[in-house]
Formats: structure tokens, C-alpha cells, sequence
């Protein structure tokens, strides 16, 4: 029987335990808000958008943790162990501008659907119910292979430090999440991935400062370049320049960039859970927090990879490495193996915490994601379109329920075929990258033709499959399995055909039959009735209320794209030309930092075959720690300031409560107050 560096009972007590905290302490703060805020779950819209209010900082934060993957510690710790330093930068570049340039795409949802709940509410209004139904097989495929690589990277490592039955740890961590997620909805799901990132970030800062300036294996990025130029003299790298760690040309380091940017395209622009933050943002803020979450996510992967998954690499040989195989580098466990080696059992349950973290809150955003898919367009589009409130409140609550266990489900299926989650990776631009450009054109181009789009992303998916397919069966003298399709040259080529031909059929076509659509339909999408002068409504505080108000007439706004500001406001920040504006504004900071991030750094220093001496390679890691003190500040600090206002807020509440059990009940404003004011 196997040895395992933590008990099993660690296992169950950080999913479990852990998962359960988080689970009332959301439970908590969900109750608090409901209190002492204008805001309460209880409402439909706030469950599935947060009242469309969020504001920049939460949302950055928000899209950091949605994007943080037990993939995003894991393979990128495993490309960093088999390609040296191209491996982080491919992993973090290749997966950030997906961000940024969705930003472009929020810029038009706000401006095209300021009211949709969802992505395929807008491909339904344009097109029908034909290419609605072709989408959402590609937004749900997306959603099962995200949440499976989730479960499948969080069990893995689970079961490899603790001896945790990976089927148990798969049903599990989705179901603290749903906990809360049921309880709060969106608002919660975003105040709990603020509270992960925050500890995240101060677990990673913890292993680059004992990697790079406290242990005695390693202690600094001198000695880091001292063991990783032995490792390579003793096992040279294939495709790298002189066999070398420490270098950017790296032939396969390269291919697996194109694989990751392609692939990392279709979970992003078809994940209703990133479409889920640009609708709960204010419109007039929504491009600055997807510029600012891209940016501050980079330093995540880069710098972690660039820490532990080197430090694997250099610990070879080491008494506490443990020896790892080509499955457990597939398997995402090279970050693992460092961390024991590194700190003994406190490095092993800091990377358990980490990583039940990083699953956790981006399986909340998943969660969420499908519960308003299932509640928007399957319930209200085709089983019950005049549902009420409250029945749109049940559905999205069953939704989430459901999802947990489809989680489950998925991640034991995918287990007991033997697919690991660098083979889901690889694997997901050959199956949903086809629908990346087609989605696109949809959301931005008043002349994308409806059958373009839908035969491009139809006949990409097939011919990635077949690409993907017969790559493999040529490689390998018609051999099909697992190991053999789960090749470089074989993912390329699949990844390559769906995204090539998906994007070349939908606008040859656009262009030949062009529509001319003009967005009224998709603006109309859930538009409130009310007016201006209609925004506010009056209401009786019931005599039984804890309110110092009972008895009296009060106004409250009613629900509108911004609960937490007006009438006004609203329609300041939903004004076109700003709205035009931001999308350009997105467009070119986007484009220029794709530019930045995918040619003008890696690519010279992959042709010029340099390979870093000391000094350079301690330049790189200090890069990548700045980036990480800055990304730090910017979510886990600037929210905090954004925010200072709702704080005190609640503080009175809590205060006046202490002293007066009752007062410190949020009531709107009245008209008169208003007045006053």
C-alpha cells in the first residue's frame, strides 16, 4: 500500500471542513448583506447578475478566481517541469489574452443586451431557436469540460498527498459550493472568490519567497539556475536550445502555446461564467476590470510555475523529491512533489489548501454559469416562458443542485477511462474550438450571416476531430488510445482544423451574404418597464418591522440594471457613444497587449536561441515576483478601497444593533430624504 505524506483524514478535512466553513462563513455574509444592504437573494435578478452593480475591483477579482484553475497551478507547474521557463510564460500568456480581449466582447454586451442574463439569450434573439440550440451544446460542452478538469486536477492531487478515494474527493468539492452558491447567488459567489484570492495569493507568495530566498535546496534564483543547468546536463530537454531549462526556444514549448491559446479562446468566450461577471459589472466599468483581471491572473501561473514548477526539476535526486512518472506530470503533480520536498507536510497542506481553493471558487462560478443557462434558456425559453419570480428562483436554486452532481459525475467518468486533466487540456480546442469566432461575430458584427456562423462551428467541430483523429492514427501506424491522441502534434492539429475552419467558413460567409441587423431585438432582451420617473415605488414598512420607520410611507427604487444607483446613473452608463467608446478603448489595449504578450517578448527570444545566464534568469523571476506584489494589490487591496463605502455601511447596521436591537435594518431612502439630501 502506497505511503502518503499527509493522512487520509487531511484529505477529508480540507474538503470537507474546509469546504463547509467557507460554505457558512458565505452564508454569513449573505445574511449581513440581506440585512443591512439594499440587496437580498431573494430576488431573481440579484441571484443570477447582482444586480448588474458590481464594481471593478470585485469583478477583477471575480475573473482571477473564475480563471484560476486547478489547472492553472497544476499544468502549469507540469509545463514548466518538462519545457524550463517557456512553459509559465506560454501557459500565462496564452491564457491571458483571452481576458483582455473578451473585454471587447463585454464592451458590446453592455452596448447590444445591457439587459440578457446570458450569451445565448442574444445568439436566440438575433438567429432563433435553431442556432440558440447549436450554441448551447457548445456553452454546456464547455461548462462539463472546465468543471471535469476542475474535479479531475483537485482530486488527483487530493488522493496523491492524502490517500483520499478520488471518487469521493469528486463528488465532494462541488458540494460545499453549491452550499453557498444556493444560499447567495452571484453576489456570494463573487465575495467568496475575493476571499480565496486573497488567501491565494498570500499561500503563493508564501512558496516564491521559500523557493527563492528561505530554503536551504534552493534559497535563490542563483542557486535555482545552478541546479537547473545540472538537471539539464544530466537529462537535456528535447527541442530546447543546447538542452536547456533556462531558455525560450523550445520547440515544444511552443507548440503547446498555439494548443493552449486556441483552446483557452473557446473556454473563455464560450464560458457563460466570464459572460456571468461582464453582466454583473457596471456598464461603465466592465473594460477596466477584464483589463485589470487579465493582467493581475498573468502573474498567477508565470510566477507559480516559474517557482515550484522549476523547483521540481532542480529537486531531482533530492532524499524528499518524490520520483515522478510521465502520468503524474500529466497528472499536474510536479508542484505537489515540490512542495513536500520543500516544507514537509506543511508544504503538502499548503498546496492542498491552494489548490481545494482555486477549485472551489472557480467551481462556484461554473455552478452559477449552468444554473442561469438551465433557468434562462432551457426553463424560460422552452418550458415555461411567463415563469414568475419565484419560479425562476427555484429553477436557478435546482440548477445549481443539479450541476453539483453532474460535477461529480463527469470528473468519475472521465477517471475511470484514464483521462487525465493535461489530456482535458490539450483536448478542448479540438472540441470547442470551432464555435470561438462564430460566438464572436455574433456578439459584434451587425453583418455575421446566422448560417455561416452555425455551419462554421458545425463543420469545424467535425473537421478538428477528424484532424485530431488521423494525426494521431498516422503517427502512431493506426494505434488510437488515449496515449497515443494525446500527443503535441496531434492536439495541435486538431486544435488548428476547429478554430481554422470554424472562423474561415463563418466570415467568408458573412462576407459574401452579409446581414444587416440592427441589435433592437437584443437590446429589448428583459428591458424593465419602468421609466425614469417610474424607478421609484412606495411602500408601507409593516408595523412588525425591526425598522424605526415602521408605520410610515417609504420609496425604494425598484430592481433596475443597477440597484445600487439610479435612475440617472443608469442611463449615463449605458449612453452609446460611451459605450462605443469603451469598446474602442478595449479593442486597441487589448490588441497591443496580445501583441506584447504573444510576439514582440517570447517570440525573439525563442529565435534568438539565448539561453539566460545567472543574472538574466534572476531579472526574469524578479519580474514575475513584481507582477505578482502588483496583481496582489489590485484584487485583493484595491476591492477593499472600492468598497469602503458598503463597509461602513454595514458597520453601522452592526453597530446600531448592538445598542438598539432593530434599528440598524437597511431601509431605502424615501422620496423626502432625497429631497433633504
Amino acid at each position: 500500500m502506497p505511503e502518503y505524506l499527509l493522512p487520509q483524514g487531511a484529505g477529508y478535512g480540507v474538503v470537507v471542513g474546509i469546504g463547509l466553513f467557507f460554505s457558512g462563513f458565505m452564508i454569513i455574509l449573505t445574511a449581513v448583506q440581506a440585512r443591512y444592504t439594499g440587496f437580498s437573494p431573494k430576488n431573481s435578478e440579484e441571484f443570477n447578475s447582482a444586480s448588474r452593480s458590481i464594481k471593478p475591483g470585485l469583478i477583477a477579482s471575480g475573473i482571477v478566481s473564475a480563471w484560476t484553475w486547478a489547472a492553472t497551478l497544476l499544468q502549469s507547474s507540469a509545463v514548466a517541469y518538462k519545457f524550463g521557463i517557456s512553459g509559465p510564460w506560454w501557459y500565462g500568456a496564452g491564457a491571458t489574452v483571452q481576458i483582455l480581449l473578451f473585454a471587447m466582447l463585454a464592451a458590446k454586451l453592455k452596448l447590444n443586451a445591457p439587459y440578457a442574463h446570458t450569451w445565448l439569450e442574444i445568439v436566440g434573439a438575433r438567429w432563433g431557436r435553431i442556432a440558440h440550440g447549436v450554441f448551447m451544446f457548445f456553452g454546456l460542452a464547455t461548462n462539463i469540460i472546465v468543471s471535469s478538469m476542475l474535479v479531475l486536477g483537485g482530486s488527483a492531487t487530493v488522493t496523491d498527498l492524502t490517500g483520499m478515494h478520488t471518487v469521493a474527493a469528486c463528488f465532494l468539492i462541488p458540494l460545499g459550493v453549491a452550499i453557498y452558491v444556493v444560499v447567495g447567488g452571484m453576489r456570494s459567489t463573487l465575495l467568496c472568490d475575493y476571499t480565496h484570492t486573497a488567501v491565494l495569493f498570500a499561500i503563493i507568495l508564501t512558496f516564491i519567497f521559500t523557493v527563492y530566498a528561505t530554503s536551504e535546496k534552493i534559497g535563490s534564483p542563483a542557486r535555482m539556475h545552478e541546479l537547473l543547468t545540472a538537471a539539464s546536463a544530466v537529462a537535456p530537454v528535447d527541442g530546447n536550445a543546447h538542452g536547456s531549462y533556462v531558455t525560450m526556444r523550445s520547440k515544444n514549448g511552443l507548440i503547446f502555446g498555439v494548443i493552449n491559446i486556441i483552446g483557452n479562446f473557446a473556454t473563455v468566450f464560450q464560458d457563460q461564467a466570464y459572460w456571468q461577471r461582464a453582466i454583473a459589472s457596471r456598464p461603465a466599468t466592465t473594460v477596466k476590470a477584464y483589463l485589470l483581471g487579465g493582467l493581475a491572473w498573468f502573474a498567477i501561473p508565470f510566477t507559480f510555475a516559474t517557482t515550484l514548477g522549476l523547483a521540481a526539476v532542480a529537486l531531482r535526486g533530492d532524499p524528499d523529491m518524490k520520483v515522478l512518472s510521465a502520468a503524474d506530470v500529466s497528472a499536474g503533480l510536479p508542484a505537489s512533489a515540490a512542495a513536500a520536498a520543500l516544507l514537509g507536510k506543511a508544504g503538502a497542506t499548503a498546496l492542498l489548501i491552494l489548490l481545494f481553493l482555486a477549485v472551489t471558487s472557480a467551481c462556484s462560478a461554473e455552478l452559477i454559469a449552468v444554473s442561469s443557462i438551465l433557468t434562462f434558456d432551457v426553463y424560460k425559453e422552452y418550458i415555461n416562458p411567463k415563469a414568475t419570480e419565484e419560479q425562476i428562483l427555484r429553477v436557478g436554486h435546482a440548477g445549481v443542485a443539479f450541476y453539483a452532481v453532474v460535477c461529480g459525475v463527469a470528473g468519475t467518468i472521465f477517471y475511470y477511462i484514464g483521462i487525465s486533466m493535461g489530456w482535458l487540456y490539450t483536448f478542448m480546442g479540438v472540441l470547442l474550438g470551432s464555435a470561438v469566432v462564430p460566438i464572436a461575430l455574433a456578439i459584434t458584427w451587425r453583418k455575421a450571416n446566422k448560417w455561416g456562423c452555425i455551419g462554421g462551428a458545425i463543420a469545424g467541430l467535425c473537421l478538428g476531430i477528424v484532424a485530431w483523429l488521423v494525426t494521431a492514427a498516422a503517427r502512431h501506424d493506426g494505434v488510437l488510445t488515449v496515449e497515443t491522441t494525446g500527443g503535441d502534434y496531434e492536439m495541435l492539429a486538431g486544435n488548428l482544423a476547429a478554430i481554422g475552419v470554424g472562423g474561415i467558413v463563418a466570415t467568408v460567409v458573412s462576407y459574401i451574404w452579409p446581414e444587416d441587423f440592427d441589435w433592437e431585438s437584443t437590446r429589448a432582451i428583459n428591458k424593465p418597464s419602468s421609466t425614469p420617473s417610474q424607478a421609484i415605488k412606495s411602500e408601507k414598512v409593516p408595523e412588525d418591522s425591526d425598522s424605526d420607520k415602521k408605520g410610515e410611507i417609504v420609496s425604494t427604487k425598484a430592481a433596475s440594471i443597477a440597484d445600487s444607483f439610479d435612475a440617472t446613473e443608469e442611463a449615463n452608463e449605458l449612453d452609446p457613444i460611451a459605450l462605443s467608446k469603451a469598446y474602442r478603448f478595449a479593442s486597441w489595449s487589448s490588441i497591443g497587449l496580445f501583441i506584447v504578450l504573444i510576439l514582440l517578448v517570447p517570440l525573439p527570444l525563442f529565435f534568438s536561441q539565448h539561453v539566460y545566464t545567472v543574472p538574466g534568469f534572476t531579472g526574469w523571476v524578479a519580474v514575475g515576483i513584481t507582477w505578482t506584489f502588483c496583481s496582489a494589490f489590485a484584487v485583493v487591496l484595491y476591492p477593499l478601497w472600492e468598497s469602503r463605502g458598503a463597509m461602513m455601511q454595514i458597520a453601522k447596521g452592526i453597530s446600531k444593533d448592538l445598542f438598539q436591537r432593530g434599528s440598524g435594518r437597511y431601509v431605502a431612502p424615501t422620496t423626502t430624504d432625497k429631497a433633504e439630501a
